[in-house]
């Protein structure tokens, strides 16, 4: 039993010339799709409720679906990938999120659309960390940090271009077309994995009967994480502890999940998920980094549509048009990083300057008002995008260097499913705090308005006026110049509670910093560069 754990699996050949980069585009795009659709939807749900008849609480399933899925796969994607083969399980989860993507372009009704939703979840799954292993395959060691760079702009530019090609599409066609575009990439991401990726020699013949399946890990992991996330993607929505559903799955999540650590620990040889991992303390501080950068990361993609469009009054397109110029600056800077790294910079150092990039994004955002001009925000947005290169990449990398070799698949899978926690907790967080603060901004700036108070009295009479001159009569003038003051109220605290929230999430950076300085400053050699690409396998 000793030897066969210890012993590092056959590779295949390295991929060189034209079939290195057909194998790197194909990895790169599957997980930029990937990623795209977790962010793509939320800049068209209201168009969705509209044409198919429902709310938008309701229609805020096709989001919570999704993530659900996402995040219970994740964590499973290297025993997966062992029992079904790699370039199996590649394929068979591109082809399933391709054939579920369609499936949500025709959704009639809207449990059709959540249904294909979350199958598009359980393929998008596994995209992430086999994407990564197909990365690593396609460069030689001393190489590797720049294959990590390449991968890294794939998972920093599908949250960002989510919100820019949705609001396109929604602007310009039907909310359909959000789904129909990952067709044709899926169809030739799946061809192009079949006649170029190759299999490891262990992948051609599996005895599948020898590789135990942790059962009870699998139902406790899925139940566990499926109810917590349930919980933080619809806590908000649902007023949290007032909803019988919202109680009852806090208490299977508080079940669950101590008895899958036990379970995993303790109650199997083979667990699904090898939690001993994270006895090791880069994988653990790395690990807890990672649910910051998560929480940066989809809070600020939730974020910044929010206040560009409901507070300043931009257009879905012009939302996101703001933000290709910090697209345009992320990817050279994610190849920048890349190279430093392999010229031996110390990536502790890297991460330190992202975290400090990404924490002064927030505190920036969070001095805005209605009135900023555009390019104020495309220069915050090209200082998140500075952030996300020098903190991803390296923070990936040091999270699982110090790992033996047969951990490192589990090292993997614990940090891409702890970014989508950390996003998962980002999402109710924000949701939360921007419906107190809301509440608690318009109760101050309501105390303001005294009976007879000058300022006031000018400001009625003003809009009064203004739609006396318009031909409305006198009572409906005065009836329409209250209303327009209670709309000034609540925009007014609506945008203080936004800029509540970008401070709350530079501070949940200031807070996690010191935390950088437990990482073993380990830099990822040729050997662990090439471990790290084992274990992606």
């Amino acid at each position: 039993m000793a030897t066969q754990t210890l012993a590092m699996p056959a590779q295949p050949a390295m991929p060189t010339g034209f079939r290195k980069w057909i194998v790197v585009v194909t990895a790169i795009s599957a997980a930029i799709i990937e990623l795209i659709d977790t962010s793509i939807v939320n800049v068209g749900l209201t168009d969705i409720a509209g044409n198919l008849g429902v709310t938008i609480e309701d229609v805020s399933w096709v989001v919570t679906a999704y993530a659900i899925a996402n995040v219970i796969v994740i964590p499973m994607t290297g025993f997966l990938q062992r029992y079904f083969g790699r370039k199996n399980y590649y394929i068979g989860s591109i082809i399933l999120f391709t054939i579920a993507s369609y499936g949500c372009g025709f959704a009639d009704s809207l449990w059709t659309l959540v249904a294909f939703r979350f199958l598009q979840g359980v393929g998008g799954g596994a995209l992430l960390s086999t994407s990564q292993g197909l990365m690593f395959d396609a460069f030689p060691p001393s190489q590797r940090p720049v294959a990590s760079a390449l991968f890294g702009m794939g998972i920093v530019l599908g949250p960002t271009l989510g919100p820019t090609l949705g609001g396109y599409i929604i602007d310009n066609y039907h909310w359909s077309w959000m789904f129909y575009i990952n067709v044709p990439i899926g169809i030739a991401a799946a061809f192009l994995s079949s006649a170029y990726i190759d299999k490891k020699p262990d992948e051609i013949n599996i005895n599948r009967k020898a590789i135990h399946i942790d059962q009870l890990g699998i139902l406790l992991l899925a139940v566990g994480i499926g109810s917590l996330q349930y919980v933080l993607e619809r806590g908000e929505a649902d007023d949290w502890f007032d909803d019988n559903v919202i109680k009852w799955l806090t208490v299977i999540t508080a079940i669950s999940l101590p008895l899958f650590v036990w379970w995993e620990l303790r109650g199997t040889k083979e667990p699904v998920v090898d939690l001993r991992a994270l006895k090791n303390r880069n994988l653990t501080v790395g690990s807890l980094l990672m649910v910051i950068v998560g929480y940066g990361l989809f809070t600020s993609v939730l974020l910044y549509p929010l206040f560009a469009q409901r507070i300043v009054g931009l257009t879905a397109t012009q939302t996101g048009q703001l933000l290709i110029p910090g697209g345009l600056v992320t990817l050279p800077m994610f190849a920048l990083v890349g190279r430093l790294l392999a010229k031996g910079m110390s990536p502790r150092v890297a991460v330190i300057i992202g975290y400090v990039a990404f924490a002064t994004f927030c505190f920036v955002m969070s001095t805005y008002n209605m009135d900023t001009p555009n390019k104020l925000f495309i220069y915050a947005l090209i200082v998140r995008g500075i952030g996300l290169a020098f903190v991803n990449v390296p923070l990936i990398n040091q999270s699982v260097s110090t790992l033996e070799p047969r951990q490192l698949p589990t090292g993997i899978a614990i940090v891409n499913m702890m970014r989508q926690v950390g996003g998962a907790f980002g999402v109710a967080i924000t949701n939360t705090y921007v419906t107190q603060r809301t509440a608690v901004h318009r109760g101050d700036l309501v105390s303001n308005l005294q009976p007879g108070d000058m300022l006031t009295t000018e400001r009625l009479n003003a809009m009064t006026q203004a739609l006396a001159a318009k031909g409305i009569n006198a009572f409906d003038a005065v009836t329409g110049a209250y209303k327009n003051m209670d709309l000034i109220i609540s925009r007014q605290a609506l945008m203080l509670s936004y800029l509540d929230t970008f401070k709350l999430a530079g501070l949940f950076f200031v807070v996690s910093f010191p935390l950088l300085f437990l990482l073993k400053n380990k830099k990822m050699d040729a050997a662990a560069a090439k471990a790290v690409a084992d274990a992606a396998h």
